[in-house]
């Protein structure tokens, strides 16, 4: 009966390594949904399982040399009273194993005491006298035996049915309660090892493989120590037994039967061999695909700015087509390799009645040893297709246990969880390098220090200045013993910092970074994070909300930590999202001085924030470095002016130090570096001198850091007024739940119509896969009908008559073996090459789509770039599985059950509505199998996710954590989080076993009642032996069948979910359509770059209680250089974006040349900018293919000399004729092989290859340090000659030269005109003159 189930999950295996090759296949997931007694009929498994092992080993060909643990190593943390259960439970395992092969023999006898009392009728109708009184003695006396022989044996049945349930019940209770304790040991065990690892560790492994670890292959781990331990002991148990008892019984016929063994190992490895070299290939592929969407999308708004959503659409499309080629390939072989199989194992059916026909005949055998041999051998076999999956898991198991061992296992040089070193009384905060060298473990080529030797004197602030890759933040990293050094000595107050106890050390220093950490929880807590391992750790709650409460006033943070909806209690969001950047670094600050450490490390702690915020963040630097031992890198040298010494660093030497007095009277590096960022004075001296004093001063009258910051509103959490909310605000409110809603699951019948028309190439695909279907559901039924008259054949009266009979019959079945495999192989062929296309053309249809999308819908969270790239694989493979092989096997299913019915009604109708009636027991048994074994370890890995991405958190930011001491605490917190998994899993274990324990056991008990009710029917000469037999096997099985289909289920409900994320993707129309022939077509020779923003009102879609812009109003005259300067949430890039079209203001409008963006066509319109973003975008590929991607015109018409044309502007020409390959060089992922100012001047070459009439410049070297940023300017400078030209910039010194300077103030325009202009308005652009100012005029 089972024969319609493997062809199906064969498939679904295959396919779903693609996709995900570590994650257990879904005929892992599957099997056990499925009835092995329905291997009496069926016992097609047998033959599947060895294919698919074969198969799925060689798809993921890095899983050859994996290393793995043994078995029992995989309970390495359990505990002695575990491991007793655990010996328990298998002993149960293989106890419920043997009682399948005993139940053929029970159903050996039955069918014996039936054919006997058959034979007994057929001597009755051979009598030449009828029926004599003798004879009539003789019948009274077989129904009489028929019917006790039977009741006899059909309480048998129902007793080895409850002796199933009872060891069932105790192996599946006992190894999920036993799997729940040990996985949370481990899952412990692990972080803790990754925590205390070195940061060394952390530059191989990285975040997202620990992630990995955490989520996935502890998960994996559960798996294959929970019930797959004793199921796979179940399995084993039922192969030897049904094997020891077949051979007991007729040791000629089992041979005979194994015979088809090998045959069945030849065609497996056919099928691997094939399958592993398709497969390989498609998962390259896709994976390819893959990575190209990840970079689109991640840079999504560079690909539309240049208009490129065909060009990249088509080279993702090449991958596809390559990915569907090989499975073209792989369903000939695939559905070749299924045909071959089925007609091996139908043929065996022909052999074991015909040989077993002989052997009656020789007298080697009765009619009910053929059957008990028959039965145990395919009972046997199938349960090798059982174990597959188990052992898989096992696999998987012990191979994801190596990973995690081996880090458990490692002990790091540098230990955080070691108590050993010194713990001095005190600490003065004197720190010095002796001759230190080092280079970075993942990068032993690349010296970074070359014998560095510097002191820094206790109590007093140090700056380390540089451009990167000097050496700087190395300094950081070797005073908080992230890494040793390689030679040379750091010393802590003349202590060898590698014989102090680590944590000690980290207790003395508090360190902010460039990006500040914040935990998911309350601002409280995360400074009170700071008190760990400190003498104030133990304080009262009172005592320690005080210090806290202190250290926020002195990092200028309780001002608008008071303001927050909660106060000091407000939950800030997964990495502090909740908050500014200028408030997170303030917490951040709180948190390092709140224990009062001797030493602070500031490593640029204000670079990512704008002016204004970093005015007041580096005044609350200034209060929190008073008296300590400080050490500050920073890039804008106006925040390290007043530092007691100043060390420049450059190829991991100190190239000069000083005051910045002295250093600039030198005239060396460091009166370089403060060139590169100087800005023009307001009224120069008549004498060209300048006044090198270096102060920076405020103006009389401004407000100070301190009194912004009290006056400051939190940006991210406000209390709001829900009474006072604008129409703009309500209006963007309803747009946004209206985007955001749910997507509405279609009906199967609407998805199924669509998905037709998609995919209406391969219709005729379909239909004959539709027909095979139907065909191959009917086969079973029919094997029922040969079944039942080859055991009447048995109750012939004459050997010569039995022998005849047999080989008629086993010709029939051998002739069906024949026809199966032909319609098994067409249906496999066919159902998987259409659903190849048909995941091909969803994978091309939904990234185009994807690139289709405006801007705003990315900006939801549900659409983020890992959700898209994830969707873009997954909702292919998910719709797949229904549109394929799924579908035709619920065809097969439903042929099957009504054709059984049929044929049962037909043969015995009584019997037959008795079998019907039997139907939702045995249905309801599969859906009992489906809830609980198949998707118990999805709800399990859904209830575990919490706790993972509280651990994932802690490791993303290990060097936080580790500078805080932390590690425990966090520890403490992950164990805690999985007590709810724990709690869950114990509420649910009694019942939910139970009921797992009687649905394995109800197949058994309606057998045991049909043959009861029918051995009363043939003793009343109702029922043949033949119709009886033939009802059993077309109905009963059939029910059987029927509770299999619920193992598709899964498949179907996530098929459904995702066809209608698809199908309401491709439909959906966005209100800035790309795609769109609709709106005004430019005439580039007329296109002026005249831009305006008259009365602009804005709000972004997914923050509408948020205004950005408030009647922005201005004007840029064509061909002029106009700049954009503000705070930051000012509006400044909205503008730019505004004018990229990527959003439509809510009133006002934006123009070009007079006319409104919105009435222009928006690749005509786009064709007309470029955009150069803060962050460069390349994708894989060739410097020539990244600067042909901003070409208006068709690759192969653009000259190679306009393309070095474009490479002179952006100063990037001399570069590329210095590599090998010029033009031709690959950059790498998202142009990892190239600098940040490499990258960032192709990004410029890209944007005047189409020769735009207006440059955009977003912030396009603010992530550079001042060396690179000095040549990118000058590429920048060139390439705005001659164009309308808006750039946005935080260091003023960039923009210093433009023709009109725009400051942006609470979204509208607060002054406007050129540098000098504004510098003799003393307003607000004067005062971020002065907070950046590094000389003036004297």
């Amino acid at each position: 009966m089972k024969s319609m189930t493997e062809e199906k999950t064969l498939s679904e295996k295959d396919s779903n390594a693609i996709s995900n090759p570590t994650k257990p296949s879904r005929w892992s997931r599957h099997t056990r949904a499925v009835d092995p007694k329905s291997a009496v009929v069926g016992g097609g498994e047998a033959a599947a399982a060895i294919a698919m092992d074969e198969s799925t080993a060689a798809v993921d060909p890095k899983k050859k040399d994996q290393k793995k643990v043994s078995l029992l190593k995989l309970f390495r943390f359990a505990t002695t009273k575990e491991v007793v259960l655990n010996i328990i439970g298998l002993i149960c395992a293989a106890a419920a194993g043997a009682t399948q092969p005993l139940m053929t023999l029970i159903f050996g006898k039955l069918t014996g005491s039936f054919v006997g009392f058959a034979t007994t009728l057929q001597k009755i109708a051979s009598s030449p006298d009828g029926i004599t009184p003798a004879l009539q003695a003789e019948l009274s006396a077989a129904q009489s035996v028929v019917k006790s022989a039977s009741a006899k044996d059909a309480l048998w049945l129902t007793l080895i049915g409850i002796g199933m349930f009872i060891t069932t019940y105790a192996f599946m209770a006992i190894f999920v309660f036993t799997g729940e304790l040990n996985s949370k040991r481990l899952r412990e065990r692990y972080y803790q090892a990754v925590l205390r690892q070195d940061v060394a560790w952390f530059d191989t492994v990285g975040a997202g493989e620990i992630a990995t670890r955490i989520q996935t292959d502890t998960h994996l781990v559960q798996e294959g120590t929970s019930e797959k331990v004793p199921q796979a002991l179940s399995y084993i148990s039922t192969f030897f037994t049904g094997f020891i008892l077949a051979y007991a019984r007729s040791w000629r016929l089992s041979l005979a039967l194994t015979s088809m063994m090998p045959c069945i190992m030849l065609v497996g490895v056919f099928m691997g061999k094939f399958a592993t070299k398709y497969k390989t290939n498609q998962l390259t592929c896709v994976a390819e695909a893959g990575s190209l969407a990840e970079e689109v999308i991640s840079t999504i708004r560079t690909a539309q700015a240049f208009s490129t959503q065909k060009t990249l659409a088509a080279l993702f499309d090449s991958h596809i087509i390559k990915s569907r080629m090989d499975g073209y390939k792989q369903a000939v072989s695939h559905g070749c390799a299924i045909g071959a199989m089925f007609f091996i194992i139908y043929a065996a059916y022909a052999l074991a009645f015909a040989f077993g026909g002989v052997l009656i005949t020789e007298g080697r055998a009765s009619a009910e040893i053929v059957v008990n041999v028959f039965m145990s051998i395919l009972i046997g076999s199938f349960s090798l297709v059982m174990l597959n999956p188990e052992v898989q898991a096992m696999n998987n198991a012990m191979g994801a246990a190596a990973k995690l061992y081996e880090t458990i296992d490692r002990v790091p040089e540098i230990d955080s969880l070691s108590e050993e070193g010194l713990r001095p009384d005190s600490c003065i905060g004197h720190i010095s390098f002796e001759n230190v060298q080092f280079h970075y473990p993942s990068r032993p080529g690349v010296p970074i220090l070359k014998g560095l030797s510097v002191e820094f004197p206790a109590g007093k602030t140090a700056a380390l200045v540089g451009s990167s890759g000097s050496g700087k933040s190395t300094v950081v990293s070797l005073v908080e013993r992230f890494y040793d050094p390689v030679a040379g000595v750091v010393k802590l107050d003349g202590r060898d910092i590698k014989t102090l106890n680590l944590r000690w050390l980290r207790q003395q220093i508090g360190l902010v970074s460039q990006e500040p950490v914040l935990f998911a929880t309350s601002v409280r807590q995360n400074i009170e994070y700071g008190f760990i391992g400190s003498a104030f750790e133990n304080y009262s709650p009172e005592e320690k909300f005080a210090l806290v409460k202190e250290a926020a006033i002195k990092a200028n943070a309780d001002g608008f930590i008071s303001a927050l909806p909660e106060g000091y209690d407000t939950i800030v969001g997964e990495r502090g999202m909740l908050l500014s950047g200028g408030q997170k670094q303030r917490v951040a600050i709180a948190r390092a001085i709140v224990s009062d450490p001797k030493i602070l490390l500031l490593d640029e702690a204000t670079s990512a924030l704008d002016t204004l915020s970093e005015g007041i963040v580096q005044d609350a630097l200034d209060k929190a470095a008073a008296g300590r031992t400080t050490i500050t890198i920073a890039h804008r040298l106006s925040t390290v002016i007043d530092a007691k010494k100043i060390l420049v660093m450059g190829q991991g030497e100190i190239l000069e130090q000083g005051t910045h007095n002295e250093l600039l009277a030198s005239d060396g590096s460091y009166a370089k570096l403060v060139l590169a960022q100087k800005l023009a004075a307001a009224d120069e001296e008549e004498d060209g001198e300048a006044d090198t004093t270096g102060s920076s001063t405020l103006e009389k009258g401004s407000a100070s850091p301190l009194e912004k910051e009290q006056n400051e509103k939190p940006l991210g959490l406000q209390r709001s007024h829900t009474g006072g909310q604008s129409v703009s605000s309500q209006v963007l409110a309803n747009k946004r739940e209206e985007r955001t809603r749910s997507v509405k699951i279609l009906p199967y019948r609407t998805i199924l119509a669509r998905l037709a028309v998609i995919n209406r190439g391969h219709k005729w695909f379909y239909v004959i896969g539709f027909i095979c279907s139907i065909l191959s559901g009917c086969v079973y039924p029919a094997f029922g009908i040969l079944y039942g008259q080859a055991l009447n054949n048995f109750s012939a009266d004459s050997n010569k008559k039995i022998r005849d009979t047999s080989y008629r019959t086993a010709l029939w079945f051998f002739i069906m073996a024949i026809l199966s495999g032909i319609i098994i192989a067409a249906q496999n062929y066919t159902l998987v090459h259409a659903s190849e296309g048909l995941t091909g053309k969803i994978r091309s249809m939904s990234f185009k789509a994807i690139l289709r999308s405006d801007i705003a819908w990315f900006d939801e969270e549900k659409n983020s770039t890992g959700a898209l790239t994830s969707s873009l694989s997954d909702n292919a493979q998910k719709v797949n599985g229904l549109a394929g092989t799924t579908l035709g096997t619920i065809i097969q299913s439903i042929a099957t059950i009504i054709s059984g019915c049929i044929i049962g009604l037909i043969y015995g109708w009584k019997l037959a509505l008795i079998g019907i009636a039997c139907i939702p027991l045995i249905i309801s048994a599969g859906y009992i199998r489906l809830q609980i074994v198949v998707l118990k370890d999805e709800k399990n890995k859904a209830l575990h996710e919490s706790s993972a991405q509280l651990a994932c958190e802690s490791a993303g930011a290990i060097r936080t954590v580790a500078s805080l001491n932390r590690e425990q605490q966090a520890c403490d917190a992950y164990s805690h989080s999985l007590l709810e998994p724990l709690q869950a899993a114990k509420k649910s274990l009694l019942a939910s076993n139970a009921l797992y324990a009687v649905s394995q056991a109800m197949s058994l008990w309606v057998i045991a009642l049909v043959f009861f009710i029918g051995s009363r029917w043939i003793a009343d000469l109702s029922y043949t032996t033949q119709s009886f037999f033939t009802t059993l096997m077309s109905v009963v099985f059939g029910c059987i069948q029927a509770g299999n289909v619920f193992s598709f289920v899964p498949d179907i409900s996530q098929a459904q979910s995702a066809a209608s994320n698809f199908l309401h993707l491709i439909d959906s129309r966005p209100e800035i359509d790309a795609e769109s022939t609709e709106g005004k077509i430019l005439d580039r020779a007329n296109v002026k770059g005249h831009i305006r923003f008259s009365n602009i009102h804005f709000r972004y879609p997914t923050r509408p209680g948020v205004r950005v812009l408030r009647d922005l109003d201005l004007e840029i005259e064509p061909g002029t250089y106009c700049a954009f300067v503000g705070a930051s949430g000012c509006g400044k890039s909205t503008s730019i974006q505004l004018a990229c079209r990527f959003y439509d203001p809510l009133s006002g409008e934006v123009t070009l040349d007079g006319v409104p963006l919105h009435e222009l066509n928006v690749n005509s319109f786009r064709s007309n900018i470029a955009l150069v973003s803060q962050e460069p975008t390349l994708y894989a590929g060739t410097i020539r293919f990244n600067i042909l991607l901003g070409a208006n015109k068709p690759h192969e018409e653009v000259t190679q000399e306009e393309i070095e044309r474009a490479c002179a502007s952006a100063n990037i020409l001399e570069f590329i004729s210095t590599l090998p390959d010029g033009f031709d060089t690959q950059v790498g992922g998202k142009g990892a092989q190239l600098s940040g100012g490499q990258k960032q001047r192709i990004a410029i070459a890209r944007a005047l290859i189409r020769n735009p009439k207006v440059l955009l410049l977003d912030e396009a070297t603010s992530a550079l340090d001042s060396t690179s940023e000095k040549v990118v300017q000058a590429a920048l400078d060139n390439a705005a000659k001659g164009r309308t030209t808006i750039a946005i910039a935080h260091r003023l010194s960039t923009i210093q030269k433009a023709d009109r300077i725009f400051f942006f103030k609470d979204g509208r325009v607060s002054e406007a005109g050129t540098h000098q202009e504004l510098l003799a308005l003393q307003g607000g652009y004067a005062e971020l003159v002065q907070m950046q100012m590094l000389s003036k005029s004297s």
